[in-house]
This record gives C-alpha cells, sequence and structure tokens, in this order.
C-alpha cells in the first residue's frame, strides 16, 4: 500500500503532474486507504486546493501543476489518506440551502438530518398560522436550526447544545446565513437551557444515538474524528432519546409536533416510548432517501375543554 511519504515524494516535479493524473493517481491512492470514494474526494481536495469547481478540472486536466499548487494539495490529501472527513478538511458542509461551517467541534451535517427538517416543514401548516416556534436540542452545527428558520414559517427558534464550542460554531453559521438576530442559542443539556413554562409548536432534534456495541463497527471518519459526545447515546443508544421523549410533553403546545431522527434500528422502540407517555396521538415514522425508518413524529394532544 503506498504511504504518505510516497505521496509527497510522486508530486514534485510539475511537469509531470497533470490535473488529470494527479486526480486519477490520488483517487487510487485514497483508496487504497480505505476511502469508499477516493477519486470523488480527491477531485474537491484538489479543486479546493485550487480554488476553483470541481467541474472547472475537467476543463483543464492536461495542465501541468505549478510546485505550489502540489504544495497546497499534498498536506490535503494526507489527511484525507488518515480518513478525516472531507468537509473537516474543507471546512464547509452543504445542507438544504446552507453552506455550513464544519470542524472537528461538530458534526458533519448528513442526509437523513435533511428528512428531519423536511419532516417538519411538511407537516408545519398543520400548526398553525402565523409565526411558528420551535426547539433545537443538541442543535450542533445549526444546521436544524437555520434550515426551519429560513424555509419555514418559523419566527423564533431556540438552539441549545450542551458543548460550548458546538454553539461557537453554530453562531458563526447563524452569522455567515444571515440569521443570527432570529435564533436564541442557549447552552446546556437538553431541556435544562430553557426557562420554566417555555413551551414550542415544535421539539426537533438529531440526538446522540450510537450504541456502546456500535463503536467499533463505525467508519474512522466518525468514529475516530467526530465529537464522542454528540454520538453516543449509551448502552443500546437510546439514553438522549428517552430523556428527551420523557421532558417534551410539557414543552410542547397542545397540537404542536415532537421531531427526532434516531438511528436505524431504534423506530419500533422509541414509537412505544412515545406512546407510552399518553401525551401524544398520532405517531409516525418517515424513511430516508434509502428507504430506511429514520425521522419519528409525533402530535402532542390538545387539551380537553373543562
Amino acid at each position: 500500500m503506498r504511504g504518505a511519504n510516497e505521496a509527497v515524494e510522486m508530486a514534485r516535479d510539475p511537469g509531470v503532474w497533470t490535473v488529470l493524473r494527479l486526480m486519477r493517481w490520488s483517487g487510487d491512492y485514497l483508496e487504497g486507504k480505505g476511502v469508499e470514494r477516493g477519486r470523488l474526494d480527491a477531485e474537491h481536495l484538489l479543486a479546493h486546493a485550487l480554488g476553483t469547481a470541481r467541474l472547472q478540472l475537467y476543463l483543464q486536466y492536461d495542465r501541468p501543476l505549478s510546485a505550489e499548487e502540489l504544495d497546497r494539495y499534498r498536506p490535503l490529501l494526507r489527511r484525507r489518506a488518515e480518513r478525516e472527513p472531507l468537509q473537516y478538511i474543507m471546512g464547509r458542509a452543504g445542507f438544504r440551502e446552507l453552506d455550513l461551517l464544519v470542524d472537528g467541534r461538530v458534526l458533519v451535517p448528513r442526509p437523513e438530518t435533511e428528512v428531519l427538517v423536511e419532516a417538519v416543514l411538511g407537516r408545519a401548516a398543520s400548526l398553525g398560522p402565523g409565526q411558528l416556534t420551535a426547539v433545537d436540542l443538541g442543535t450542533g452545527s445549526g444546521a436544524v436550526a437555520l434550515s426551519l428558520l429560513r424555509e419555514g414559517p418559523f419566527g423564533r427558534v431556540v438552539a441549545t447544545d450542551v458543548s460550548p464550542d458546538a454553539l461557537e460554531v453554530a453562531r458563526e453559521n447563524a452569522r455567515r446565513a444571515g440569521l443570527d438576530g432570529a435564533i436564541d442559542f442557549r447552552q446546556g443539556s437538553l431541556f435544562e437551557a430553557l426557562e420554566d413554562g417555555e413551551r414550542f409548536d415544535v421539539v426537533v432534534s438529531n440526538p446522540p444515538y450510537v450504541a456502546e456495541s456500535e463503536v467499533d463497527a463505525l467508519e474512522p471518519e466518525v468514529g475516530v474524528w467526530e465529537p464522542r459526545l454528540a454520538l453516543m447515546g449509551g448502552l443500546d443508544g437510546l439514553d438522549v432519546i428517552r430523556a428527551i421523549v420523557e421532558g417534551s410533553a410539557e414543552r410542547i403546545r397542545p397540537g404542536g409536533l415532537l421531531a427526532l431522527e434516531v438511528g436505524a434500528g431504534h423506530p419500533d422502540s422509541v414509537v412505544a416510548a412515545i406512546e407510552s407517555t399518553g401525551a401524544y396521538g398520532e405517531v409516525l415514522v418517515d424513511r430516508d432517501l434509502a428507504g430506511r425508518r429514520r425521522v419519528v413524529v409525533a402530535w402532542r394532544l390538545k387539551e380537553r375543554e373543562p
């Protein structure tokens, strides 16, 4: 298997290393390190190093790279070969309509979480007219909270996280999106950051849900590089989800919505936990883009007339 030192040495000659040859070699090199989409990641990294769009590489595929360009590219390739997530290396990740700052302080936003946002937005109209309110528990990069503000009928969103480092990232993403004045960031574990009696139309969360038994099976990009605090959900992966379910009823106005992203093997257990509270009516499970049952939504029962 080619080593990182060989990657450095083989990129010394700008007269030999054209854009196309370097992309091909780098793709093979990354795949040899276990990176599933090595060629695609190599293209993203090279475009990032050159300050251009990825597709523009194919318009200059036979151009020799300068020594300076190779010097910018080599450390990026080495980092990806060590299985650091592509998004951390590039410092950004796309999420729905947002371009988010991401680094080792927060999880990389995933397509499953876009489904969580869609589950809320698709049901927002039924929650009533006017500006809605929501609380995003464990906001991380701010992806969910900011998407609700940008795309939905939400006038006020509270975003909580136990990690001050994550909140720093989320605040910067709010500033970059021009939404920093419309979101209330609070540090604290789940509902601890809320005020007494504070209620919302929506409680939404992408909580930690990796079980202890699943840690060894995680890809290095996740298990080695992403923050454990945002990943681990206890022995069976449901510790944080149970806490949210138990505390959510008093935080959702009658007729409001609870929306949770859960692990692939968790929906039935989460549905049962919600139903056992007696505080919710209909409970549904939405599927992600791969067809897996991934997002649990539940309607808070309306209070009966006296």
